[in-house]
């Protein structure tokens, strides 16, 4: 696989030395930094520790929201480049960087962290809580930022070890089974991408001379179509257990189920997003040929999920599970969209990573809010919520809406670009795909007339059921905006996102055809091109690069002989 000009595109980037300040190195350091601050905090100063751990998650989204303001729009390759030598005898070195793809990612982990700090409940021992907190928000924001494919490794499974203690320390009854489950599947599953890393990098090795996991000089190794596919195969075990994709979701209902308030929300909403995020970064970035061999097989998996999560969701007598596997299904959408390899499913797919981070966040709060007046989950106890908490049932009202993809609200426009991008390429994956909406509507709707209407099973659930506090309120207030604003107005999003996007296709499509010029035009023009920003052919978005018009796409009319023959 040679290195065409959609991977120089990919490569590219802006370095930190054109920055004043290093913004993605804070990013990663400042909550680290603030877990040992915590953990120097005398155990009884509660109000100190809760103090210190907000100040540091809200320093960590004032920094999201300056990379946010000095990101250029209508560039597809990395920006803010921060490359500094680690241990340079094995080419390891910490170079951070942020594109389209990650800086949104990055953007909703700032943002759910203090919310999920600000909506826990951990009464017990809130200093280590704090600090497996803020070391999760730590490993987060460096997977999502890493270039580096050693250091991506270490942050992928630094998060672990946070994850484990909190839903040990402070899940529900079965906290122990669920913690255990969850990291062996997800240690045992990182082991092969380990292998798989090593093995790239001693290829690379044996055909430069040059020992590095930069995965911008990794892109150009050589691999036969088999290597491929098995190094394609190990980076995907480990994405396919973190996200998680069916048929390696089994570890999921339990942890999600057995978590705290603030575990559910950081575990579905950011952790499960560096599995699709590992998948659209490294899958098709390293490996494209892989992924065009194997999407017709990701796109079967990701399709039952949708219908599988969605029925099994249906049946659920327990709310919080009920939640989990709908989860499940929305990943299903994600996984189809990553791998039907059209601009505008990927753009959909990248969006949708945000939009469920941001909803299922808010539907586990709701949920850790009744269960904190009724101390239980099973739906037939909780009837007829509604006219005693008449506001608490209008936010679950929007959230659930936003899950199902109602247009106005944020899950409509990923699944509706996921849908249509796919259906250029794989109709009938698509069309099967559409029933999931249609699954997720009933189960939803059931569930809430179950839960706010009708009376309860039991006497005890007929005891008042407060109304949501002006607390809660304030800690809901920034998802639901942020749900209604990007269902109403998603362009500024996709217009960072689409170029990077089309970097990626691009890229994937040259694998598949190497042998289809870049319309005639060198390498350097498209680079160049790169650089500046250009006119919009996204139905939602305001800017994507020339090479989308210049290039073929997956899904356009013309097939590929006519391309060949327009080529020569």
């Amino acid at each position: 696989m040679n290195v065409s000009a959609a991977g120089q595109l990919l490569t590219t980037g802006i370095t930190s030395s054109q920055q004043a300040f290093p913004f993605l190195t804070a990013l990663v350091l400042l909550p680290a930094g603030a877990a040992i601050l915590v953990m120097l905090l005398p155990r009884r100063s509660r109000w100190a520790i809760r103090a210190a751990g907000m100040a540091a998650s809200l320093g960590v989204l004032g920094i999201a929201a300056a990379v946010l303001d000095q990101f250029q729009a209508g560039f597809g390759g990395y920006q803010m480049v921060s490359e500094h030598p680690w241990i340079a005898p094995l080419g390891i070195s910490w170079t951070l960087g942020v594109d389209g793809i990650s800086l949104f990612l990055v953007l909703m982990t700032a943002v759910l962290f203090p919310v999920a700090l600000a909506g826990a409940t951990a009464k017990e021992n809130p200093k280590s809580f704090t600090v497996w907190v803020l070391l999760l928000e730590a490993g987060c924001l460096g997977s999502f930022l890493s270039i580096d494919l050693l250091v991506f490794f270490l942050f992928f499974e630094a998060t672990l070890v946070p994850v484990y203690f909190i839903i040990a320390g402070w899940g529900h009854e079965r906290r122990g089974y669920a913690a255990t489950k969850f990291f062996i599947y997800t240690f045992a599953a990182s082991a092969f991408m380990l292998v798989g890393i090593l093995a790239l990098v001693s290829i690379h090795q044996g055909q430069t001379g040059v020992t590095t996991f930069d995965i911008r000089r990794l892109a150009s190794t050589h691999l036969s179509g088999t290597a491929e596919v098995v190094l394609f195969l190990s980076f995907t075990a480990a994405f396919a257990v973190k996200a998680p994709v069916f048929p390696f979701h089994t570890w999921s209902p339990d942890a999600y189920g057995e978590s705290p308030a603030a575990g559910s929300v950081l575990l579905a909403g950011v952790m499960a997003k560096l599995g699709t995020y590992g998948i659209i970064r490294f899958d098709l970035g390293l490996f494209p040929h892989a992924v065009v061999v194997l999407a017709p097989l990701l796109l079967t998996l990701g399709v039952v999920g949708i219908i599988y999560g969605g029925i099994v969701a249906a049946v659920q007598r327990d709310l919080k599970r009920l939640v989990a596997f709908s989860s499940l299904a929305h990943l299903g959408f994600i996984v189809v969209g990553l791998f039907a390899l059209t601009g505008e499913s990927l753009s959909g797919a990248v969006l949708q990573m945000v939009n469920h981070g941001i909803y299922t966040a808010a539907l586990f709060l709701l949920i850790a809010m009744i269960y904190r007046r009724r101390g239980t989950f099973a739906i037939p106890k909780l009837r007829g919520l509604q006219s005693s908490a008449p506001v608490l049932a209008a936010v679950f009202t929007v959230v659930m809406l936003a899950s199902i993809g109602v247009p106005g609200l944020n899950g409509f426009v990923g699944e509706f670009l996921i849908l249509s991008g796919t259906f250029l390429t794989h109709r009938w994956w698509a069309v099967v795909a559409t029933g999931g909406v249609v699954v997720a509507a009933a189960y939803f709707l059931w569930a809430y007339q179950r839960v706010f209407h009708g009376r309860a099973d039991n006497a005890a659930a007929e005891e008042p059921f407060a109304e949501m506090t002006w607390r809660e309120g304030l800690v809901m207030a920034p998802l639901v905006l942020l749900i209604v604003a990007l269902g109403v107005y998603p362009q500024p999003v996709l217009e960072r996102i689409t170029p990077s996007v089309d970097a990626v296709v691009l890229h994937v499509e040259q694998a598949a055809h190497p042998t289809i010029p870049l319309a005639g035009q060198p390498v350097e023009a498209v680079l160049a091109r790169a650089e500046r920003p250009t006119v919009a052919t996204h139905p939602f978005a305001a800017a994507r690069l020339d090479v989308s018009s210049t290039t073929p796409r997956r899904g356009d009319a013309t097939s590929a002989n006519q391309r060949k023959g327009a080529a020569s």
